[in-house]
């Protein structure tokens, strides 16, 4: 069966796509920083493989990625991720926390990738899949959330590339917006549910093909503008 390697799979929408490939037969290795504490996950059924992980930690990414060195990997899914400061630009004072979000949505997908690319290499028709979100659009940015808007943009500009170096590989790169979910980052009167963005998420994954690569895709399948 297909492998898939995801961060951040202990709630909200890791959870629930690492639910939903164990339910369609495959191998699952979902990461998280307390796996212990990641009591529903490992309440889940199918062959799941919980691996404790800090993304924003060079070396235990590295150490994850030589365990499963002569693994193929299909599918790699950059899942974690942090909101951060919500002010303005002219509100913003806590500058270490800009960059611990520009290290967990930007510095660790691209480590991942990176790392994990000779697993990657090995699948016949592997795929990295980084969750963005539409406030990285720079296209439709209204202003506001800066910290959270830039590191998403970066992410997407950092996966639009690594498409474009990754084609000669036959892996196929994109990003992807969840929707306004009602999670623990997105509130309670967001617009949709997990269930209802974990379907339309793993929809497109499933679908993307190598002329999907390096496109910005909505839940729902369709595109949004960077």
């Amino acid at each position: 069966m297909p492998t898939l390697l995801i961060s951040g799979a202990n709630r909200g929408i890791g959870l629930e796509l690492t639910a939903r490939y164990l339910a369609d037969g495959w191998d699952v290795i979902a990461c998280c920083r307390d796996p212990q504490a990641a009591t529903a996950l490992a309440g889940l059924k199918g062959s799941l493989a919980i691996a404790p992980l800090e993304v924003t930690d060079d070396a235990a990414i590295d150490a994850l990625a030589a365990k499963y060195r002569d693994r193929a990997i299909d599918l790699l899914i950059n899942n974690a991720g942090i909101y951060g400061n919500r002010d303005g630009a002219r509100a913003i004072s806590d500058f270490d926390g800009f960059r611990r979000v520009l290290a967990v949505n930007v510095v660790a997908p691209m480590k991942m990738a990176l790392a994990l690319l000779p697993s990657l290499q090995k699948a016949k028709t592997a795929k990295i899949a980084t969750i963005s979100s539409r406030m990285g659009s720079i296209a439709e940015a209204p202003g506001g959330s800066y910290v959270y808007r830039t590191s998403k943009a970066a992410v997407n500009a950092a996966m639009r590339n690594l498409a474009m170096d990754l084609k000669a590989d036959g892996i196929a790169c994109f990003t992807l917006h969840p929707g306004w979910v009602k999670t623990d980052m997105g509130g309670p009167s967001a617009a949709i549910d997990v269930a209802t963005s974990g379907a339309g998420l793993k929809k497109v994954i499933d679908g993307a093909t190598m002329k999907d690569t390096g496109k910005f895709f909505n839940y729902d399948g369709s595109e949004i503008p960077w």
